[in-house]
């Protein structure tokens, strides 16, 4: 599927509902399967990252039901009875892979956890060894630090050490597991956390279903064995950084845009995205249940540390090339390990476009240029494609390769675009 975007002329008037959290949405899932007693999950989102970690609990042993009301789920108090060794592929879906990883030492039969060329691409070894320094006996079935693994096994607890400087969901992962583990586990972090806030997700998902967890000076998490997660009825969230995505086409051609089904007391990071376009020159307002935005002045270049939300890195990028002045776009350095290497993925496109982009290994520098239109490939990447419609609507005569991909979390993107009158469906 190829989507042809135009420059948006006339201020635009949005009103969006945010789609659920991805990141709420796969931690509710794994704690409701491994809860005492029967959950569901009401208003998930439904795309193809969180339906591979429903397929690979179902592969596991959990009894799922789906219906127009949300996800039912019988919880295993922990215990999974796959009946055989399983090889679950988990395609794209790096967050499923990690969490899933500490999740396979529950099971009773080996699991062999593998995905698509890109995945087997994508860093693993520190939860490997943290893993295996707590009972796990896992080993790599192809290049040392990568996907396929194959997870055996038992969840011994204990001490564990673990850098989380390439994902935070290495730590997510151990903490999703950790009540299942023969006795009190205790993670200590050796360096700084990348996508802290994504920890913050984790720690109020499982105090939802009944699991508080310790966490000392912001060094070391500590979870108590024996109690597992408790069953209930669990609502997800809307999600930020796909949100995102119509923030920044307010604010790249003026006018306003309204975001309902928004927690403005969210611990998502990219809850934060909204105060950096309002650095830029947006007026953002808050009501009941999301966001107000209006941008009817210029924009201006801003620096910025984006550590803490980094998939609207590409959101502020595509931003970025239409505000006066130069944007520095910091604490960036885990990106070269997603989906695609996000960094290089920017550099490439607004290059192309026009723009005047320069990087670091930790670093985006942008200055405007004369922007045109021209090819946008996102090499199976959500969020490229997303950011390309923003470039878009305000260069005109971009066309975004392969757009089906952002039903890897937004299915619906094309679909609302087309509804806000933002896009004429041709493709």
């Amino acid at each position: 599927m190829i989507v042809h975007i135009e420059k948006r002329n006339t201020p635009v008037d949005i009103r969006v509902k945010a789609p659920p959290s991805k990141s709420y949405t796969h931690r509710a899932l794994i704690a409701a399967a491994l809860a005492v007693g029967d959950s569901m999950i009401i208003d998930p989102l439904v795309a193809e990252d969180t339906l591979l970690t429903l397929s690979a609990l179902r592969q596991l042993g959990v009894a799922i039901e789906e219906s127009e009301h949300g996800i039912r789920i019988r919880g295993t108090g922990g215990v999974l009875h796959p009946g055989r060794q399983v090889t679950i592929d988990l395609k794209n879906s790096g967050t499923s892979m990690r969490l899933l990883a500490s999740v396979a030492l529950l099971a009773d039969q080996p699991v062999v956890l593998t995905g698509s060329e890109r995945m087997c691409e994508r860093p693993i070894g520190d939860l490997v060894s943290a893993l295996n320094v707590i009972g796990g006996k896992v080993r790599y079935l192809g290049r040392e630090g990568y996907p396929p693994i194959e997870v055996s096994g038992r969840l011994l607890g204990g001490n564990v050490e673990i850098s989380p400087a390439i994902s935070s969901q290495f730590v997510t992962s151990l903490l999703m597991a950790a009540p299942y583990a023969e006795e009190d586990l205790s993670i200590s972090l050796s360096g700084q956390s990348v996508s802290a806030s994504y920890l913050d997700i984790t720690l109020d998902c499982m105090a939802a279903f009944g699991i508080p967890v310790h966490f000392d000076a912001g060094r070391t998490f500590s979870v108590e064995s024996g109690k597992p997660f408790a069953g209930r009825s669990y609502d997800v969230e809307g999600d930020y950084s796909s949100a995102s995505y119509f923030f920044a086409i307010a604010a790249v051609c003026g006018g306003e845009v309204s975001i309902t089904n928004l927690k403005p007391t969210s611990p998502q990071g990219d809850r934060q995205f909204l105060s950096l376009l309002g650095e830029m020159g947006c007026t953002i307002s808050s009501f009941e249940n999301g966001y107000h935005l209006i941008r009817d002045s210029p924009l201006t270049g801003i620096t910025c540390d984006m550590s803490t939300m980094p998939d609207t890195v590409q959101t502020l990028a595509a931003v970025a090339p239409f505000a006066g002045g130069t944007t520095v776009i910091r604490g960036i350095a885990h990106l070269r390990h997603k989906e695609s290497d996000r960094i290089a993925a920017i550099e490439q496109v607004l290059s192309d476009f026009g723009a005047d982009v320069t990087t670091s290994e930790d670093s985006l520098t942008i200055k405007p240029g004369e922007l045109h239109g021209g090819m946008i490939d996102p090499a199976n990447d959500h969020r490229t494609a997303m950011s390309g419609a923003v470039l878009g609507l305000g260069i005109g005569g971009v066309s975004i390769t392969h757009a089906e991909c952002v039903g890897k979390s937004y299915p619906e993107f094309w679909d609302i675009l087309k509804g806000a009158g933002l896009w004429n469906g041709m493709s």
